[in-house]
């Protein structure tokens, strides 16, 4: 596939039609497309994916150019369309695709219907013809895999999980995929036909057109075969599933242990943030309760306790009057008015006019109430006192709660301070804890899934050989019967033409694996300088080897670094075109496939200084055509490294004023 052309219509940023040409010199094979950031170049990028496949990364869907809607009115409609030039197995073909877009009474933008996609070819007489509306995807998904097609158009961003992918090899359909553009898609349909999984192939057919008629014994084991048939695809999709569950439990498990090492002390920082929180927590309501006993023991005492003072000197004053000791408690000028009265005491001493008692009664008379207030100073006296000793530890008790609240401030602060230290370090960091519950689910759910491989696989064995016997058996019991005979033959051809096939397939298959990861390796080793190397397993993973050296300092485990990444996958990505390439011009008709552009988002901004030069060397000389969108400060270093190479440069700038507008001038 070569691209010839892209012509962009009001999509996104580019206002408008605007065009873009594409170098298809061999040997000036290289497009540069430079921009600073912001203009649109990741925008014109997305073009390429959303007109083959109807695909973009973008968070907002919305494809038509802001330009352009603004000045749109109610009811109005515009259309979005890109349009790509390409020629693959040397046919011209122009490929369309198209999104109406309509603005509504509220100023709402929205799509249309579905994109209209459109495929067209030129014939050898020049007359322009359309591929059938049913029949786009097909033809898209023939000229290149959708799957694939992010290998041939990425952007540096994403190159780390492209090469772990390929590292990794999650899916089956990526190793499909590479057979296909290694020229061995054809081996692969034939023995799809001849006997896929199910009953869809010639083998399958075969095995659904015997007659049972009478013979219930044939009957049943018709019956059993395509039952067992069945039960074995089943258990060769389950055992893909688990295949694809394994690979992604296993790099989770992988993550998740080198995340647990890194935040290893997140665990005890965890702990002592937990009990400064708690110190904080006991603090404060140390505090609420010692303020409350504060309050309350002041409310109670501090008015005794100021009066203080006043009633010491009080009882120091009274002391000294004598009037204290002679009043009678509770006896009043009324009582001794009674006794004399009476004329007797309470003792029951008689009481005469005169006597000694009665002197000394009206003398009494003198010290006690309402005439004395003898026995109130008593009293008072004695109510001072009580009032002294009970504040006796107030101030005592006061000063110790003032003094922890003043040391309360002090406690917090530095608690605070350490719990904030604590959590500055633990912003980095992740939950020890959860990090290994999730660790244990994965390997459990590995265990899971090695307990049921073992049994399928256990199982996959009796039900094939249950299918060889029964089928040995309805071959015996089909001889009787002529159509059945004919059908026997028929199957025993197809199972042949398979057996042959598949060794020829393998034998192909595994000498094009084999050049596939030399060149693989050999570009690897010329991009990444570093005593490690690459080689292919069966389903076409990465396996990525250090060298002795590198071993004789090293452990057995392997950490694939950045720079390591970006050289995996563009030796992966170069060796494919690379043998692409080569198949091109193959006399075996089988092995015949078609070279692939590369189409590049920032892919040097991905790279050190080091290995710019070596991957701009490379490249254009393996791949057919080259197209790479780089930043403005990228320029001088992709004219120093690409300059002999470069066939086409365009610019994209802003339009003065919009940041909603972007111009494409082609430069020389």
């Amino acid at each position: 596939m070569l691209l010839k052309s892209i012509k962009v219509k009001d999509f996104r940023q580019f206002k408008g039609e605007q065009y873009v040409s594409f170098s298809v010199d061999p040997e000036r094979n290289v497009t540069i497309i430079q921009g600073d950031n912001g203009a649109g170049k990741t925008s014109f990028a997305q073009a390429f994916r959303w007109c083959l496949y109807g695909e973009t990364d973008f968070s907002n869907k919305t494809l038509l150019s802001m330009a352009v809607s603004d000045k749109m009115l109610p009811g109005d409609e515009k259309d979005v369309q890109v349009e790509i030039c390409l020629v693959h197995n040397n046919i011209e073909y122009t490929v369309t695709r198209r999104q109406k877009y309509k603005k509504d009474n509220t100023n709402r933008i929205s799509h249309v219907g579905r994109p209209k996609f459109v495929i067209s070819y030129k014939t050898d007489d020049g007359n322009t013809e359309y591929i059938p509306e049913v029949e786009t995807e097909l033809k898209m998904k023939e000229i290149l895999p959708a799957d694939l097609s992010r290998y041939f158009f990425f952007d540096g961003e994403h190159i780390d999980s492209m090469a772990k992918e390929i590292k990794d090899g999650r899916s089956s359909d990526f190793a499909k995929a590479v057979r296909s553009l290694l020229g061995l898609n054809a081996f692969i349909a034939a023995l799809e036909h001849l006997k896929g999984n199910g009953r869809s192939s010639v083998i399958g057919r075969y095995n659904e057109s015997y007659n049972a008629g009478a013979d219930e014994t044939l009957s049943q084991l018709i019956k059993n075969i395509n039952t067992n048939n069945d039960r074995l695809s089943a258990i060769d999709k389950r055992l893909e599933e688990l295949e694809q569950q394994d690979a992604y439990a296993n790099d989770k498990c992988q993550q998740l242990r080198i995340r647990i090492e890194k935040n290893q002390d997140s665990k005890e920082l965890a702990e002592e943030r937990n009990k400064i929180e708690k110190e904080l927590a006991g603090l404060e309501i140390t505090k609420k309760e010692k303020t409350g006993l504060l309050l309350k023991n002041f409310n109670a005492h501090a008015p005794r306790y100021f009066s203080k003072k006043m009633m010491k000197d009080a009882l120091e004053l009274l002391k000294t009057t004598e009037q204290l000791d002679k009043g009678i408690p509770d006896v009043t000028a009324k009582t001794i008015d009674y006794l004399l009265a009476r004329g007797y005491c309470l003792c029951g001493h008689e009481i005469k006019i005169g006597d000694d008692a009665y002197i000394a009664l009206n003398k009494l008379r003198d010290y006690i109430p309402p005439k004395s207030i003898g026995s109130l100073i008593s009293d008072f006296s004695a109510s001072c006192q009580d009032k002294t000793i009970s504040t006796a530890s107030f101030f005592d008790n006061f000063q110790d709660v003032i003094k922890f609240i003043r040391e309360f401030d002090n406690n917090r602060n530095n608690l605070e301070d350490k719990l904030k230290k604590i959590k500055e370090r633990l912003l980095g960091m992740e939950n020890v804890g959860s990090l290994q519950q999730e660790l244990s689910n994965f390997e459990r759910d590995l265990r899971k899934n090695s307990d049921e491989r073992d049994s399928l696989n256990q199982e996959k064995g009796v039900v094939q050989s249950n299918i060889e016997k029964d089928e040995e058996k309805r071959s015996s019991l089909a001889i009787g019967d002529k159509n059945n005979r004919k059908i026997e033959t028929y199957r025993a051809y197809a199972e042949y033409m398979y057996n042959i096939l598949k060794v020829q397939y393998d034998k192909k298959e595994a000498e094009t694996r084999e050049q596939l990861a030399n060149a693989v390796n050999s570009i690897f080793k010329s991009i990444y300088n570093g005593g490690f190397s690459l080689s292919l397993d069966q389903k076409y993973n990465i396996i990525l080897t250090a060298d002795e050296r590198i071993k004789a300092n090293d452990d057995d485990t392997i950490e694939t670094s950045t720079a390591q990444s970006i050289s995996i996958i563009f030796a992966f990505i170069s060796g494919v075109i690379k043998m692409a390439k080569e198949n091109q011009g193959s006399d075996e008709r089988l092995a015949q496939t078609e070279p692939y552009p590369l189409v590049m988002d920032a892919p040097l901004s991905a790279f050190d200084t080091k290995r710019i030069d070596t991957v701009c060397d490379v490249l254009p000389k393996i791949a057919e055509q080259v197209i790479i969108f780089i930043k403005d400060t990228d320029g001088n270093l992709a004219e120093e490294n690409l300059g002999v190479r470069i066939g086409k440069r365009y610019t994209f700038t802003k339009k003065s004023g919009t940041e909603f507008e972007t111009n494409i001038m082609e430069v020389g």
